[in-house]
């Protein structure tokens, strides 16, 4: 269903699902690495994800790949929308220098996000045959 967009909404979707995550975590994380780190680490994981995507067995398209890369990219968005605040306090502490042994992150935290990403890529999943 997706896949028969034009490529070109498929580019305009990804760059949006890029756009909204290193808002996100330029607004979480503050300094200026963050601004210029997810925006390139984003762009580096599309490329990786088409890559993989025309190696494997089945080689999956560039247009299934650009599906999958803005549904996962929208859903670790949203998963990590409840650990923001600590996230924030974490870096914070790092720009002080402030350094602990170990930055404690509760498990619903992390549950949330992987559940978040799985749902979103199986909606990919479906929403892209």
């Amino acid at each position: 269903m997706l896949v028969s967009l034009p490529l070109a909404y498929l580019l305009l979707m990804a760059a949006a699902a890029t756009f909204v995550f290193s808002f996100a975590m330029a607004k979480w994380i503050p300094g200026r690495k963050a601004r210029i780190v997810f925006p390139a680490v984003s762009a580096a994981c599309c490329l990786g994800m088409v890559l993989v995507g025309q190696l494997q067995y089945q080689h999956w398209s560039s247009r299934h790949m650009l599906v999958l890369y803005s549904f996962a990219w929208f859903g670790i968005t949203v998963g990590l929308f409840p650990s923001r605040k600590l996230m924030h306090q974490y870096a914070e502490e790092i720009g002080r220098g402030v350094k602990r042994e170990k930055y404690d992150v509760p498990a619903r935290y992390t549950v949330f996000a992987v559940i978040s990403v799985i749902v979103m890529s199986f909606m990919a999943y479906a929403l892209s045959q």
